[in-house]
């Protein structure tokens, strides 16, 4: 159209007005024509797009009703499964009221039938108070008569009766007495038992020997003169040097050692057997000797104290409980060497705290420990176990064995559970059998009681006393003695020595009867 257009303007510039006019009138009616058709295809393609907007709008509004449909059948499944929650929710409430109901019901008919039955018991009671009066009143009517036919009172025909019954009476309840004793011992006691039986079974310890003098052997006699010196010098040099008493006398090839302190007298016992090795012997080199030995003694206490302290698994001891546990050595108690009874105890309280389910290591440690206190350097007037826990003390040893230490004496309140561990391995230790020396006179004497008082009993033959005391027995006739009463006699025997005699641990009191039938054949 433009083209057109342009060629019309070119011809009029040209001056040609009628062909200009005639082109340019047709290119007018071509322009309307064009428009003309430009306007049909307008208007078709709206009519097309107005059929596709319809249509596409159809197919939306279908699909908003699918949805629409769709959301509205999940909405009414989930409100159908609500409710048949809350249905069964009902129904299992409901099944539950109907169970309490029930429920209430029978207690309320288990209430009746109670108050029924306790009504039926309370008139039972009245009848049976009433009857037990009646009862009472034949008792006292019947008691009145026997009275008045036997010419005798309640009292006294009970008297008789009980003297007649005495006898036996006695006889059945001393053999009802061992019987309970027998069954009480075996049920309560049998732990106990068997923790102490198993504990000393693993400890055996050599007897008693130790005592407050010590003998010196000499080859002859001589060697006493040199020892005493002139106008006794050396003697007197010696005796001050080692604080122990030497006593010459005439007993041949030997010299007496006296002294409390153990300690000394080893000094004294070396140094001696130094001095007549070597055969010079004046009271400077008798000083010489003595300071020697005390250094050796004193190098051998700490020596022996590491030693025990290794040997018994003991580790991290101060060094001033070290020395005094070599100081034990030296020393005794009552007869028994006082290293070796700590080392017992302390093998008894290791193997009773692993019985009990205790630290064997702390008993142990407190075992060994329980008897420092004899051998302390200072001597005051309190109980060697007050006087070992203040050492423990000032050592820093723990409050637990410091207790153990100090109360094993009840001295102090025990406050942990080794404690009467200790106090009863200190007593087995020194209880057993030759632990500790006894008077001879003191023990002959006890035996002898012990037999004198079997046998002041009618029907006793003979009477031993054996194993040290421990056991006693009693021989008696079988012509005066049955089986019954030789039950009652040694329970009778075993409550007069428990009552009237003082001994160390139990003794067993065993009665003998015995027949013998003897012929001969000739």
């Amino acid at each position: 159209m433009m083209l057109h257009v342009i060629a019309a303007v070119s011809f009029l510039v040209t001056g040609s007005a009628i062909g200009a006019f005639g082109i340019f009138a047709g290119t007018i009616i071509g322009y309307y024509s064009f428009m003309v058709i430009l306007k049909k295809k307008r208007e078709k393609i709206i009519r097309e797009a107005e059929a596709e907007a319809e249509v596409t709008k159809k197919d939306k509004i279908l699909q908003a009703k699918e949805k629409f449909l769709q959301l509205k059948t999940e909405h009414e499944k989930v409100i159908n499964e609500r409710t048949s929650k809350v249905l069964v929710n009902e129904n299992r409430l409901k099944q539950k009221e109907t169970g309490l109901n029930q429920k209430y019901d029978e207690a309320q008919k288990a209430k009746k039938e109670a108050d029924l039955i306790k009504e039926n018991y309370t008139a039972q009671l009245e009848a049976l108070e009433k009857r037990k009066e009646e009862i009472e009143k034949e008792k006292r009517s019947q008691d009145e008569k026997l009275e008045a036919i036997s010419g005798l009172s309640a009292e006294e025909a009970k008297n008789m009766l009980i003297e007649s019954m005495k006898d036996e009476a006695k006889t059945q309840a001393m053999a009802y007495i061992n019987e309970i004793m027998d069954e009480a011992k075996l049920s309560a006691t049998k732990e106990a038992k068997r923790v102490v039986i198993n504990t000393i079974q693993r400890v055996a310890t050599e007897a008693a020997i130790e005592n407050s003098v010590t003998t010196f052997n000499i080859e002859n006699d001589e060697v006493k003169g040199r020892i005493i010196g002139r106008e006794g010098r050396n003697i007197r040099a010696l005796e001050a040097a080692t604080g122990v008493e030497i006593i010459v006398d005439d007993t041949p090839e030997a010299i007496v050692l006296s002294a409390f302190d153990p300690v000394r007298r080893e000094i004294a016992r070396l140094a001696l057997h130094q001095l007549v090795t070597d055969g010079r012997i004046h009271p400077a080199r008798i000083e010489e000797v003595v300071l020697k030995v005390t250094k050796q003694v004193e190098e051998e206490i700490a020596e022996v104290g590491k030693r025990t302290s290794i040997d018994m698994g003991v580790h991290g001891l101060h060094p001033e409980i070290i020395r005094l546990l070599g100081k034990m050595k030296y020393r005794s108690s009552y007869g028994q060497n006082l290293l070796q009874h700590s080392r017992e105890v302390a093998n008894l309280c290791s193997i009773m705290a692993i019985e009990l389910g205790l630290n064997p290591k702390v008993a142990k440690r407190a075992g060994l420990l329980h008897d420092i206190g004899k051998v302390a350097d200072e001597e005051p007037d309190v109980p060697h176990a007050i006087l070992g826990m203040k050492i423990a003390e000032r050592c820093k040893e723990k409050p637990e064995i410091c207790n153990a230490i100090g109360s094993h004496h009840d001295e102090i309140e025990m406050t942990t559970l080794i404690a009467p561990i200790v106090q009863v391995c200190d007593a087995i230790s020194g209880a057993r059998p030759g632990a500790r020396r006894e008077v001879v006179d003191s023990y002959i004497k006890r035996l002898k009681d012990l037999e004198a008082m079997a046998l002041s009993y009618p029907g006793v033959v003979k009477t031993y006393a054996i194993q040290a005391g421990r056991e006693l027995r009693v021989i008696v006739g079988s012509e005066k003695v049955n089986d019954a009463d030789a039950e009652k006699l040694s329970f009778d025997i075993a409550k007069k020595i428990q009552d009237e005699l003082t001994y160390p641990g139990q003794v067993k009191i065993t009665v003998i009867r015995e027949t013998r039938a003897v012929s001969f054949a000739k």
